[in-house]
């Protein structure tokens, strides 16, 4: 089982603390530094502000050495496929290939009426969405690449830069959709991730992408993972300190599937992961001041599991 770290910048982070945390997290043996690509803070003021997720990974892809960086997930809707299939490969290439990208049709609506982003229809996003992997996978395999759809048209591309990870970088695609989503991730996901699902729904969206997978006939599933809540403390108390710094109680926390508790209750969720076919748990962790909550989970969660 690998672990990430997976932050929230848009509630609250200065480039520093991403710093900080990518660094501490690669030194502590955690498997990847991901990030939300979001441009509105939820449920606070968000202050300093939002940092665009592909500009704190170049400087990231620079400032680590060896843990694997990604979003999880970039919105469709932020960017033009042609621009954004270069921008991760030249970040692929910063890094000495350790990206990962997380793409997504996008969900919410407030960012994008905050920053004058177009927001289209559910079925358009995830038309466009559909339309990008092509387009993107496209530009990134050997040659010129050309595509004609409904929203976006490439003609004789050279699809320069190609990344640096052969065939192409990991693509993870995730949501809770029963039909397109895992249609798309059986055509072009290295990773689904069932995020912040209670263990039996995301297990569920597992199942749905083995049927989606077998149905097209893919024998190379792709990796499954869950982003799941991180609130692990030493003893009863410190698991109520951390829940009470990040604005949640222990009760809901349970409820909503996170991984709460102490090392032995998150190594027991973790293990169930692992027995249900998961191969990488991406660890929201909220409160980047906290690193000693990410030294415990690594020494105590880590090695006992699979």
């Amino acid at each position: 089982m690998r672990l990430t770290i997976f932050t929230e910048p848009q509630q609250g982070a200065a480039h520093a603390d991403l710093v900080r945390v990518a660094q501490h997290a690669e030194q502590a043996g955690y498997d990847g530094f991901f990030r939300s690509d979001h441009y509105l803070a939820m449920g606070v003021d968000g202050r300093p502000g939002p940092s665009d997720a592909w500009v704190s990974l170049g400087a990231l892809a620079v400032q680590t050495s060896t843990i694997r960086l990604g979003t999880l997930v970039s919105s469709a809707t932020f960017r033009l496929p042609g621009p954004l299939a270069i921008t991760v490969a030249q970040v692929d290439e910063m890094s000495g290939g350790r990206i990962e990208l997380g793409l997504g049709a996008g969900w919410f609506e407030a960012e994008h009426t905050a920053y004058g982003i177009p927001f289209p229809p559910l079925g358009e996003r995830f038309d466009r969405l559909t339309e990008q992997l092509e387009i993107i996978t496209g530009l990134w395999s050997p040659g010129t690449f050309s595509f004609a759809g409904k929203h976006y048209r490439v003609t004789d591309s050279p699809g320069l830069p190609k990344p640096v990870q052969t065939p192409r970088p990991p693509i993870i695609i995730g949501g809770a959709g029963r039909k397109r989503t895992p249609a798309l991730a059986a055509r072009h996901a290295a990773e689904f991730n069932a995020a912040f699902k209670p263990f039996d729904q995301a297990t569920a969206l597992f199942d749905g992408v083995r049927a989606a997978c077998a149905e097209a006939g893919r024998t190379d599933l792709p990796a499954l993972s869950a982003a799941v809540e991180l609130c692990c403390g030493r003893d009863d108390a410190e698991v109520r300190r951390r829940a009470d710094a990040i604005g949640r109680t222990v009760d809901d926390l349970r409820a909503r599937g996170a991984a709460v508790g102490t090392p032995a209750e998150v190594t027991d969720l973790l293990g169930r992961y692992a027995e249900a076919g998961a191969t990488r748990i991406h660890l929201q962790t909220i409160d980047l001041t906290d690193l000693d909550h990410l030294d415990l989970v690594a020494e105590a969660v880590a090695p006992q599991l699979p």
